[in-house]
């Protein structure tokens, strides 16, 4: 599926464009796609005079442009773009790699609503391009954990997951994210919710009925910024998700309550921190937990640490690189992103109308 081009062992290189260099695609998408085998960091696009400099310094011998309109006449010498830009572009950028015959990967979320990731999707099959949502906290460690846990049976039966990230972040910064304007897609539910449904969605499957509190607490932020999220899944757990900016003290990441044992996991998984501060993954201590913070599984009786299991963000762009080529399936499945965003807007409902709203149709 790619074009003829340089070659290593394995097959051609996939060239990678990266359209956006601001915290997301010079933290969490550039050192990753450099770093991976088969890929090479091409183009970075970027109107930014400082985050310019900062790509030509951090990756020398990429090309950088100002504008999408600058990348797609070099279409022809990349076979992939990576999407991280404001939400309300990330569909319409998608759509315009698979004119130009580009597969995407596509920063969360990667459609504004249900209807416009459908129709990505059907773009994506109509131009025989490969069409990934970024979901890079499924490889979290202490996400990567749970879900051992639970191939393992190590809860029996579990009857409620918890998940949360909550910030300290009492004054608002004035980013497109705080923002309420139609279409924007900014707060906290499209945000760090993005993440907290679709790992639930993963772990616990289809969903039955969605209820949701959606507050905005802080001046000068019109998008909701304190977020509570209930789904009935239809095995019949329920998941409770929380993302707030105004977590003054820390609460548990992970509580998994099941009729074996519990678990309780506090403390962020640290590749946001490692990359935020430069360190190329790849190392060998890469997506490593210190012993104290591991979760505790077990009874009120009796219970014992659970080593993390290393994060590894890298496994998404590797598992990037072998769909490209036709080796492996795509890392995220898009009819999975769709589901979560059915989701969000069930959860938006929820809050609106405050009510429990069902979902079983939209998940059949």
């Amino acid at each position: 599926m790619v074009p003829a081009g340089d070659q290593e062992r394995g097959g051609p290189i996939v060239r990678v464009a990266l359209i956006g260099f601001g915290p997301g695609g010079a933290y969490f998408h550039a050192p990753l796609i450099a770093t991976t085998p088969g890929m090479t960091l091409s183009v970075v696009v970027t109107s930014d005079a400082d985050r310019r400099a900062q790509a030509l310094r951090d990756y020398p011998g990429v090309h950088v442009v100002a504008s999408a309109a600058e990348l797609w006449d070099r279409s022809s010498e990349i076979d992939l773009v990576v999407i991280a830009t404001p939400n309300r572009t990330h569909a319409p950028l998608a759509l315009a790699a698979f004119d130009h015959g580009i597969h995407a990967v596509v920063d969360k979320p990667f459609a504004v609503s249900a209807a416009e990731g459908r129709a990505a999707a059907d773009a994506a099959r109509a131009a025989g391009r490969l069409l990934i949502p970024y979901q890079n906290r499924r490889w979290d460690g202490d996400f990567l954990t749970v879900r051992a846990l639970l191939a393992q049976g190590a809860f029996g039966t579990v009857h409620r997951f918890e998940s949360r990230f909550d910030r300290w972040r009492p004054q608002a910064t004035g980013s497109w994210r705080e923002s309420g304007e139609p279409g924007a897609a900014g707060g906290l539910l499209y945000d760090l919710g993005s993440h907290l449904i679709d790992q639930a969605l993963l772990l616990f499957g289809s969903v039955a009925s969605v209820y949701a509190e959606l507050d905005i607490r802080r001046p000068g932020v019109t998008a909701e910024d304190d977020v509570f999220v209930s789904i009935t899944h239809t095995s019949g757990v329920r998941s409770h998700l929380y993302a707030s900016a105004l977590a003054a003290q820390a609460t548990p990441r992970f509580r998994v309550s099941g009729s074996a044992a519990s678990l309780v996991k506090w403390g962020l998984d640290v590749q946001e921190a490692a990359l935020k501060a430069g360190i190329k993954p790849g190392s060998a201590a890469w997506g490593q937990e210190p012993p104290e913070r591991w979760g505790m599984l077990g009874t009120e009786t009796a219970s014992a640490p659970v080593p993390s299991l290393p994060g590894d963000y890298p496994a998404f762009y590797a598992s990037v690189a072998a769909a490209i080529r036709g080796d492996a399936p795509p890392p995220v499945q898009v009819n999975e992103a769709i589901a979560m965003l059915d989701v969000i807007e069930a959860a938006q409902r929820s809050a609106r109308e405050r009510r429990v709203v069902e979902l079983t149709a939209a998940n059949d």
